[in-house]
């Protein structure tokens, strides 16, 4: 990865400084995640090669999978036609993208009327953020 290419580089200044960042699995194309980038985040993570957001809640980078050991190996990163949204194809290490334990934070369905949990539990987050 690298963090100098001027003609990609997400439009902050358009968006209040934060970007919607996605991961998708690389490989089954499932979306995993959706988090905030500001620059920072978006300069660690091409020098990193590893997912970095900015947390709104507590107002400072984050390195995703830093405590758990989920990290998010990046594959390639996709800007939007407005440069206003991410999209990171990632290899997610350890199997879980959500902080409460399932492979992907969109665990959740509503699907003819019945909700559902659609993706599998991977680990208890009180074992793992104690």
């Amino acid at each position: 990865m690298t963090a100098d290419l001027p003609d990609f580089v997400p439009d902050f200044e358009k968006t209040g400084g934060l970007v919607p960042a996605i991961a998708q699995d690389a490989v089954s194309g499932e979306v995993l995640m959706m988090a905030w980038m500001n620059e920072e985040a978006w300069h660690r993570t091409l020098t990193t090669g590893e997912a970095h957001y900015f947390s709104r809640s507590r107002g400072s980078l984050w390195h995703k999978g830093g405590t758990s050991g989920h990290t998010q190996h990046i594959r390639a990163v996709r800007l939007d036609c407005d440069s206003d949204t991410i999209l990171l194809l990632v290899d997610q290490i350890g199997g879980a993208a959500c902080h409460k334990g399932y492979k992907s934070c969109f665990f959740r369905e509503l699907k003819d009327g019945e909700i559902s949990v659609c993706s599998p539990l991977v680990f208890d987050p009180e074992e793992v953020y104690k």
